[in-house]
């Protein structure tokens, strides 16, 4: 798993590019605060070379929590610039921090 940041020049905006490692997955997505934790919002692109790629673009200055979804499991990003407790899915999640 990995996450790339792509800052913009004009806009108050960075494009992250999330990449997932899931070779026998069918269905990986992104969700987080930015799209309502809806698991349909940011589906990944499965690659011919067995990981699930997507860009999503979000504003700068904030964090955002965040987790994958794959195949019905949630998974955190091992690389994410921090953990935080949610008590309301009693598990940690992933942070980004632009």
């Amino acid at each position: 798993m990995a996450i790339s940041k792509q800052y913009l020049k004009t806009k108050p905006v960075c494009k992250v590019t999330f990449t997932v490692t899931a070779d026998d997955a069918e269905k990986v997505s992104v969700v987080g605060c930015f799209n309502d934790w809806d698991v349909k919002a940011a589906p990944l692109r499965k690659l011919k070379n067995g990981t699930f790629k997507g860009v999503v673009n979000l504003d700068v200055d904030s964090s955002y929590e965040f987790r994958y979804f794959v195949d019905g499991v949630f998974k955190n990003e091992p690389e994410a610039d921090d953990h935080v407790w949610n008590e309301f899915a009693d598990a940690e999640n992933s942070v980004l921090k632009l």
